[in-house]
């Protein structure tokens, strides 16, 4: 499956069909909280940031998420990835520290995955 630059709903049978393609349980897929777009498909990451830093995204505005498309609520979203890591952004984690972008990036799939 190639990268896939989500900016229109979806169904989330078609994340599942994408982590059974490449993981099994879940799907790795960045954030553009400020373009309101999320890509996935990649097996890292950083391919799918490098894709959005191309197509002039900016680097603090992308965050990296795995989802798991046979979860609900809380746990369809896990907030861990490399990307994530900026100390001198003050995001000193894999996770994503600000309660305020985490909310973004839960409107943001929410508005773009549905059930």
């Amino acid at each position: 499956m190639p990268i896939k630059i989500i900016e229109k709903k979806i169904k989330k049978s078609e994340i599942s069909d994408l982590a059974k393609e490449r993981f099994g349980d879940l799907v790795k897929a960045v954030v553009d909280v400020e373009r309101s777009l999320i890509v996935v498909g990649a097996e890292l990451h950083s391919d799918e940031e490098a894709l959005l830093l191309e197509q002039e995204s900016k680097q603090q505005d992308l965050w990296g998420i795995n989802l798991y498309p046979e979860k609900m609520g809380e746990e369809f979203i896990e907030f861990d990835s490399m990307i994530n890591l900026r100390p001198s952004h003050g995001n000193s984690s894999r996770g994503v520290n600000d309660p305020s972008i985490r909310k973004k990036i839960i409107e943001i799939v929410n508005l773009l995955i549905e059930e």
